[in-house]
């Protein structure tokens, strides 16, 4: 996420809120796009996207590595509690982004057996027993809020990211995560505020992500900023009950590609969604046919193509200015170490990521040839000196391989010595995982460059050897040593 853009948690942070992530950060693992750069005083999770080991993981606090103990999801509450504790006494932000259910698929005994002797297959026994536990963690929560006496001044928020990510019950919607149908973008979302807004209402309108900041600001008297572009609206109209003043409007939906295009994508009113594909254009009445069996495209071709003139007038709206993810910014100077990971470069050649897809925690594996190179974009914010490690496993056959870091006309180089193939760390997943089996690391010193200010692409190559075999790479680690 591009460090310009304004947060949730930096608005309150402004506002004298005490402010705290515990769980997933999807959006830069370097500052300032890390959770201290875009507002948080506490971080206390990983930034990568997803995480690779549920048990006594390692997890990041402020910068620094943490070995847990327990569970994640019972860990990463246990964290929000002793900041919701030491924050009670005024204004807060606690958000608590699980990353479970997900793959790979690991949970507490107690929580699959009771699922999988029901007869459904391990990886649904895992999923659903990662529900329970969320569960039993979000009553940790709520307890907390009782048993300190702030329930009636503590706004709660539940929702979920997206639709399943498999096949599995999903109250007979048509579609899973990753589609733009009602199942892969349909979630609950549950708000409580004791004796400030009223209990056991269901609101049939639609609402969506963006509407979360304006309709907080609204529930706490904050104002926005006239510069700030507010993509949502704030649904405190609806909460209270005023749906003469709601004006109808659409939600649209992308499935991001490996390149921008425009489909697949979906708009949705309160009433119809339609789903644009390559091939194909399917209208769907949600409020006759929920579960997207019937299409009437034809039928309504009025409607059809309506909508499908706002999808294209909307992605046209927000892709007139795309560009490339923003480089990663060295020589910030609370922030002198910076990791470049495998997942986060270009590759060429004939190398490629261990999991394929490029996910993350994922590794650079196949290198053999002087064309291979792995490239990483930098922004150089001030002119300094950085050292720079490679992190690697090596196997007999390529030690004594050549590793040379190319940057600004300026090259270091180093040789791998030593045998280092570890076996993978063994893992309490239920299923065969899809992501990369994680393993230990090692870490060779290239040397020193001294970088100006400016974006600058580093290049990796592993100088080529006929009988290499066996070298992976992790990543890179820039350190400021000025």
């Amino acid at each position: 996420m591009r460090s310009e853009e304004v947060t949730l948690a930096e608005i309150l942070k402004e506002s004298g809120y005490a402010t705290g992530l515990f769980g997933k950060w999807h959006n830069g693992e370097q500052f300032p796009h890390n959770p201290q750069g875009q507002g948080f005083d506490q971080f206390f999770g990983f930034s990568s996207g997803h995480w690779n080991n549920y048990f006594d993981t390692e997890l990041e606090h402020n910068g620094s590595t943490i070995q847990t103990e327990g569970f994640i999801t019972d860990v990463l509450t246990k964290k929000a509690i002793r900041f919701i504790e030491a924050n009670q006494e005024g204004p807060f932000l606690c958000y608590v982004p699980y990353n479970a259910p997900h793959g790979p698929f690991q949970v507490p005994d107690r929580y699959f057996d009771k699922y999988k002797a029901s007869g459904v297959d391990d990886k649904t026994a895992a999923v659903y027993g990662m529900v329970e536990n969320i569960d039993d963690n979000i009553g940790r929560l709520l307890q907390t809020l009782d048993s300190l006496r702030i329930e009636e001044n503590t706004i709660v928020i539940f929702l979920t990211d997206n639709g399943p990510n498999g096949l599995r019950f999903n109250g007979g919607m048509k579609g899973i995560k990753g589609k733009v149908d009602e199942g892969g973008v349909r979630v609950p979302f549950f708000i409580r505020w004791p004796g400030t807004i009223a209990g056991d209402q269901e609101i049939d309108r639609i609402a969506s992500h963006i509407d979360l900041l304006p309709t907080l600001m609204d529930l706490c008297n904050i104002a926005l900023d006239d510069s700030l572009k507010i993509d949502g609206k704030t649904l405190v109209p609806l909460i209270n009950g005023n749906e003469s003043t709601w004006e109808p409007r659409n939600i649209y939906t992308h499935q991001v590609q490996q390149t921008l295009a425009m489909t697949p994508g979906s708009v949705r009113n309160d009433r119809y969604r339609l789903v644009l594909r390559n091939d194909s254009t399917l209208l769907y009445d949600m409020i006759e046919d929920p579960f997207q069996t019937n299409n009437i495209s034809t039928t309504l071709p009025k409607i059809a193509n309506s909508l499908r003139k706002d999808y294209l007038a909307w992605f046209e709206d927000v892709t007139k200015n795309h560009t490339a993810p923003p480089p990663i910014e060295i020589g910030h100077q609370n922030y002198r170490k910076v990791k470049l990971p495998a997942h986060e470069a270009k590759l060429k050649g004939g190398i490629e990521f261990k999991g394929g897809m490029g996910w993350a925690n994922d590794y650079i594996v196949n290198w053999g040839s002087g064309n291979d190179v792995a490239i990483w974009q930098v922004d150089v914010i001030r002119e300094t000196a950085i050292e720079i490690k490679v992190w690697y496993t090596a196997s007999e056959r390529s030690a004594g391989s050549e590793i040379a870091i190319e940057m600004n006309r300026q090259e270091l180089k180093n040789t791998i010595k030593e045998v280092f193939d570890p076996e993978f760390v063994t893992s309490k997943d239920r299923i065969p995982r899809g992501e990369v089996y994680e393993k230990p690391w090692a870490s060779l010193t290239l040397g020193t460059f001294q970088v100006t200010n400016g974006v600058h692409d580093i290049h990796l190559r592993v100088k080529e050897n006929e009988d290499i075999d066996g070298l992976d790479i992790k990543m890179l680690e820039l350190s400021a040593n000025d």
